[in-house]
C-alpha cells in the first residue's frame, strides 16, 4: 500500500502534463482555448506571487507593476522592430529581466517595513506605475501599445498561444517546488512565522526577501509579456490593472496560502469563473466589486484555503474512522453485580456469589 501512495502523486502529475499537452487538440474550439490560455496565464502569474507572497508572508498588491512592465516592453520591442509570428516569444525573457530590474529599487524601499505597511508602499508604487504608463511618451498615454498581428492560421491560431502559457505556469510550479523544497525556501517560511527569530538565526532576511521578489517579479514579467503578444495591445488600465492584484491574491488564498498547488487550484477555479463574470457584468467596477466579496468570503470562512482545510478535514474524518474500531472508554470493566473472570476468581469473588445465591461461602454457614 505505501508503494502505491509512493507513486499516485506522480502519476497524477504525468497525466495532468499528458491532458494539458493534448488539451488544445481535444478541444479545439477558439472560444474554449482563449478561456484555457488566460487560465494558464493567472496560473503563471499566481504561482510567481504565491513564490514571494506565499512563502514569505509579506502580501504585495503591486504585482501588476511587474505584469505591465513586462507587457510594455515585450509590446513595444515587438511594435518598434516590427515582429511578429514565433519570434516574438524570445522576447517573453527580456520581458522579465525589465519585471526583475525594476523590482530590485521597488524591493529596496517596500522590504524595509513589515507586513502591513509594506502592502500599502505596494498599493502606493503600483499607482505610480499606472499614471505613469498613461502620460509617459513613449507608453503612448492613452492609447496604449499595439504588437503586429501574427499571420497564422485562424483554426490554430490559438495553439501557438496556449503552448507558450503552458510551458510558462510548468516552468512556474517547478520553480516553486525547487524554491520551496531548497534551503532559500525554508529561510522564506522562517521568516514567514517570525522574522524576528529568523533573523536570530542568523537568515539574513532583507537579502532573502529581496531575492524572492525579484524572482517573482521575473516570473511576472514573463506572464504579462505573452498576456500582451496573446490580446494584441496593452493599455495602462488593463496592463496595469488593479485587479489583477486582486485576482492573484484571491487564486492564492482560495487555493492555499503558501502551498504549492493550492494557487494553480485556485487560478484553475477562479479564472474561468471571472470569465464569465467579465461577460456577464460589462462594467468594471461591477467585476471588481463581485470579486471584492469572493475574497471577503474566502478570508472568512477559508482563511487556510482549500487545501489545507480539506487535508485537516480528511485527518478528522481518518481519526474518526480509526477510532470507530477502538474499544471505547469503559469497555472491558466489570458491570456491577457481575462476577469478574480471571484472577478476581478467588475467596472474594466466591463469597459474594454465595452471599448472592444463599448458599454458604468459604468462611461456614450464613
Amino acid at each position: 500500500m505505501s508503494a502505491l501512495t509512493r507513486w499516485i502523486r506522480p502519476g497524477l502529475v504525468v497525466a495532468l502534463l499528458a491532458f494539458g499537452a493534448l488539451f488544445p487538440l481535444i478541444y479545439t474550439s477558439p472560444l474554449t482555448t482563449t478561456y484555457a490560455i488566460d487560465t494558464l496565464i493567472f496560473v503563471g502569474g499566481v504561482v510567481a506571487w504565491n513564490i514571494f507572497s506565499g512563502y514569505s508572508g509579506y502580501i504585495s498588491l503591486g504585482h501588476a507593476v511587474f505584469f505591465g512592465s513586462g507587457a510594455y516592453t515585450v509590446g513595444l520591442v515587438a511594435l518598434h522592430q516590427n515582429l511578429m509570428g514565433g519570434v516574438t516569444f524570445a522576447l517573453l525573457p527580456l520581458g522579465g529581466l525589465v519585471a526583475a530590474a525594476i523590482a530590485v529599487p521597488f524591493g529596496l524601499i517596500a522590504l524595509r517595513v513589515r507586513r502591513h505597511t509594506f502592502v500599502v508602499i505596494t498599493i502606493a508604487v503600483f499607482f505610480i506605475f499606472q499614471l505613469m504608463a498613461f502620460n509617459l511618451a513613449f507608453t503612448y498615454g492613452n492609447g496604449g501599445v499595439s504588437t503586429p498581428f501574427a499571420t497564422w492560421d485562424p483554426a490554430t491560431y490559438n495553439n501557438p498561444y496556449y503552448y507558450a502559457a503552458f510551458l510558462i505556469a510548468v516552468g512556474a510550479i517547478a520553480l516553486s517546488w525547487l524554491i520551496r523544497g531548497s534551503r532559500f525556501g525554508l529561510q522564506l517560511l522562517a521568516i514567514r512565522d517570525d522574522e524576528d527569530r529568523a533573523r536570530g538565526l542568523g537568515v539574513r532576511a532583507m537579502r532573502v526577501k529581496l531575492t524572492a521578489f525579484v524572482i517573482s517579479a521575473f516570473v511576472t514579467g514573463i506572464v504579462g509579456g505573452l498576456w500582451v503578444l496573446f490580446i494584441g495591445q496593452a493599455l495602462p488600465e488593463t496592463a496595469f490593472n488593479p485587479a489583477y492584484d486582486l485576482s492573484v491574491a484571491l487564486m492564492g488564498f482560495l487555493g492555499g496560502f503558501g502551498t504549492l498547488w493550492g494557487p494553480v487550484l485556485g487560478a484553475l477555479l477562479l479564472e474561468p469563473l471571472q470569465q464569465e463574470i467579465t461577460q456577464r457584468f460589462t462594467s468594471g467596477y461591477e467585476s471588481l466589486i463581485v470579486l471584492g466579496g469572493l475574497f471577503l468570503l474566502v478570508i472568512l470562512f477559508l482563511p487556510r484555503g482549500l487545501i489545507p482545510t480539506g487535508k485537516e478535514w480528511a485527518d478528522g474524518l481518518r481519526a474518526w474512522w480509526e477510532r470507530r474500531g477502538q474499544p471505547r472508554p469503559g469497555d472491558g470493566l466489570a458491570v456491577p453485580g457481575t462476577a469478574v473472570a480471571g484472577p478476581a476468581d478467588g475467596p472474594v469473588a466466591t463469597a459474594g456469589a454465595a452471599e448472592r445465591s444463599g448458599a454458604p461461602g468459604p468462611g461456614g454457614a450464613r
